[in-house]
């Protein structure tokens, strides 16, 4: 494994406003969460939403090119507050303040609109939070649209920023690879029937090994959605130069506009 991959998720661990409540270690490839003593709290999956509306879709716009986004009806609250920000203009000028190669981009930050460089961001909102939507067979394969959040120690609950989102760009995880993820989730939650079979089933994990992704953050963020097309956008932004806060040394605004 990269080692300089686990340097950066390492470091992203330590920020206020953070998307990883686990490590990858070298060598042992298992994870060890910073909040693992809390790591049970809030933790169940919530029953599917029987939804059957249209999928709703959005248009992310960047210098790099355009993104659409096709957000889950299995996620209703989520969903519904996306629309809702994008729909008023919220995101409008807002930077990705946060990117990490082989990881995720991150933005939704209204403080990044007109931020200096030298400004820490990734603490801003809109004032409230969302209750976790945590879905079971909803992974963080490579393209998924997720919701950022405080760390388990300060929200048991695992509840979403009210505005802050990252897309996943990953990397692939081999079926072994995955059994140690699991593994070590199993250990955080105190829960010895919590293997690889019931959290994946043959097509994820073969998704994982082929597609890539974040898996390590599977059952702990709420995914609400994927990148159906333009994810060579996100592998531009992820390969911008940044500062050691991970955040580009060049802005990289958004523009969300619906899809009707």
């Amino acid at each position: 494994m990269n080692p300089k991959y686990l340097e950066k998720v390492m470091k992203f661990n330590k920020s206020t406003h953070y998307l990883l409540s686990m490590v990858v270690l070298v060598g042992s490839l298992v994870l060890y969460g910073c909040d693992s003593e809390e790591a049970g709290e809030g933790s169940e999956v919530v029953a599917e939403s029987q939804d059957e509306s249209p999928l709703q879709r959005v248009r992310i716009i960047t210098k790099y090119g355009d993104m659409v986004a096709e957000l889950s009806n299995e996620t209703p609250l989520h969903r519904d507050n996306f629309m809702s920000l994008v729909d008023s203009g919220f995101y409008d000028g807002l930077q990705f303040h946060r990117v990490m190669k082989d990881f995720m981009v991150q933005g939704g930050d209204p403080n990044s609109r007109n931020a200096e460089l030298s400004k820490t961001l990734g603490n801003g909102g809109p004032g409230y939070t969302l209750p976790a939507e945590i879905r079971d067979g909803m992974h963080h394969f490579r393209g998924a649209l997720a919701a950022a959040r405080q760390p388990d120690r300060v929200n048991p609950n695992k509840e979403s920023s009210g505005s802050q989102f990252y897309i996943v760009q990953g990397r692939s995880f081999s079926p072994a690879e995955l059994m140690n993820i699991a593994a070590s989730k199993a250990r955080a939650v105190g829960d010895t029937a919590f293997t690889v079979s019931s959290l994946y089933s043959d097509e994820d994990i073969a998704r994982y090994e082929k597609e890539g992704g974040t898996p390590f953050l599977d059952r702990d963020y709420t995914v609400f959605g994927q990148i159906i097309e333009g994810m060579e956008v996100v592998d531009s932004i992820a390969a911008v130069q940044v500062t050691e806060t991970a955040r580009p040394m060049e802005p990289v605004r958004m523009k969300i506009e619906r899809i009707d």
